[in-house]
């Protein structure tokens, strides 16, 4: 059914279903489908429907419509009478405008032909018209874009896309590095040297600034230069494996054109090492590969790597320094460390169900500069409030001694019932049923009793980090 649809129009399909799940919906309505436009095409939104404002727009519909229990995601939903007839006007607009494949704003026409439907009132209120929005459309040129193939959708799961996983609110907050952040974006804006390179040790922070980055372009808050592009993240390892053969290039090539526009696209490898020319003299070069596409793609481009790496790399490949232009990333320092780990504390607060003290947060900024001085000073905080989470919950999760003894009396009584009811002892069977809802009930109690009031029942102190800063010293986990 959706095989002359663009990607980006498959897209809106699945995040309209994925809306439709939220909203316990067993169709895909009209308003569903309006979500995942502004979802997915910030660039349409932007320019056509720029008074509509995705936080606005959700709580209408949420006053609009029933919401009732959410949906596994895994249900196929299926389109309502009045998506259905959205989807034929959208096939029939982008015939009108004599384009092959059905895109995005195909979608949105459709969305105001079926005038009656809920999503097409929102925008008409909002002074969205049919007649002007064609009018627009038909003066502007459509988006060549082609249908991807089975072995090109299988290869963009190499990709991760960080401007998605920003709108999705995957990406963690970043803190005490807006000067090196605004640095990349005034290389990526600039007409010459328009490639960063991020040069830091493991854990400096390169891949929070591109994610940083990701979040910026996703708020809408960067030049106009950057506003719609897309940032897909991609190992070195799987960045080797463009290289082994003119034919796989070429592959990635295909799908950027049918995806996205290349030039919309900024690529953040992960990794130096992947752009050194090859020993196998049948490989393309991956250096080589990256330069093609730099320079007759129109991709833009964002490494990351030590600074030996690089040197290395650079050594190699004299272009890097015509293209790419480097942006030292220092590690935080333990003012700027202390940010990040009250601003993260939450996950470990969440995944362990305990409260970590203020003492505890400051406690493993500091002793790590004294004890565990090597590495990044962030990342081994991290862990060091993660290991101490941990040993808290550890301890807490024992089965107090009481609760033991019920839960054998119970067993105890299940089986002697089990017996009874085989043996047609019936009374017997009735005595042990209601012994058995006795105990249970006297296990419910206790429970309650010995439950804590309230997560923070639980605390990681200074006391708890401090040993687990003993216990790394005398036996570490790394050799």
């Amino acid at each position: 059914m959706f095989e002359r649809y663009t990607e980006k129009a498959r897209r809106v399909i699945f995040f309209a279903r994925y809306e439709a799940s939220q909203f316990g919906s067993p169709f895909i309505e009209s308003e569903h489908l309006l979500l995942g436009l502004m979802r997915e095409d910030k660039k349409l939104v932007s320019r056509f429907l720029r008074s509509l404002k995705n936080d606005s727009i959700r709580k209408q519909i949420e006053m609009h419509v029933a919401i009732r229990e959410k949906i596994a995601t895994s249900v196929d939903l299926p389109l309502s009478d009045e998506c259905k007839r959205i989807l034929a006007f959208a096939a029939e607009e982008a015939e009108r405008l004599g384009n092959k494949h059905i895109g995005t704003e195909h979608l949105l026409l459709g969305l105001l032909r079926e005038d009656k439907c809920f999503a097409a009132g929102l925008m008409k209120e909002h002074g969205v018209q049919l007649d002007e929005l064609r009018k627009d459309l038909a003066e502007t040129p459509h988006e060549v874009a082609t249908t991807v193939s089975a072995a090109s959708e299988g290869f963009l799961r190499l990709f991760k896309d960080l401007t998605q996983s920003a709108v999705d609110g995957q990406l963690e907050p970043i803190i005490a590095r807006d000067i090196e952040l605004e640095c990349v974006i005034e290389i990526l804006s600039s007409r010459n040297k328009r490639n960063s390179v991020l040069i830091g040790e493991v854990g400096a922070g390169k891949t929070a600034i591109v994610e940083g980055l990701a979040q910026r372009i996703a708020d809408g808050k960067v030049p106009s230069f950057l506003a719609g592009k897309r940032i897909f993240a991609i190992e070195q390892e799987f960045f080797i494996n463009w290289t082994m053969g003119r034919q796989n290039f070429d592959e990635p090539s295909k799908l950027f054109g049918s995806t996205v526009n290349p030039a919309d696209i900024i690529l953040f490898i992960d990794g130096l090492q992947g752009l050194l020319p090859s020993h196998s003299k049948t490989a393309l070069d991956s250096g080589a590969a990256l330069k093609f596409a730099l320079l007759r793609a129109g991709v833009q481009c964002i490494c990351a790597g030590s600074a030996s790496d690089y040197l290395e790399a650079a050594k190699a490949m004299p272009w890097l320094d015509q293209y790419f232009r480097a942006v030292h990333i220092h590690p935080l320092d333990e003012a700027s460390t202390l940010a990040v780990l009250q601003t993260r504390k939450q996950q470990f607060e969440k995944y362990y169900d305990v409260a970590y003290s203020d003492d505890a947060i400051e406690f493993a900024a500091h002793s790590l500069i004294s004890y565990l001085s090597e590495g990044s000073l962030l990342v081994k905080a991290l862990e060091l409030l993660d290991a101490a989470g941990a040993l808290v919950k550890s301890r807490q999760s024992a089965v107090p001694d009481e609760i033991l003894e019920i839960q054998k009396r119970i067993n105890f009584i299940s089986h002697r019932m089990g017996s009874a009811v085989v043996n047609h002892e019936f009374e017997k069977a009735r005595f042990y049923s209601n012994e058995l809802n006795k105990e249970k009930e006297n296990l419910r109690a206790l429970k309650e009793r010995l439950q804590p009031e309230s997560p923070s029942s639980m605390i990681v102190g200074k006391e708890e980090v401090a040993e687990v800063v003993s216990r790394w010293a005398i036996y570490p986990y790394r050799p």
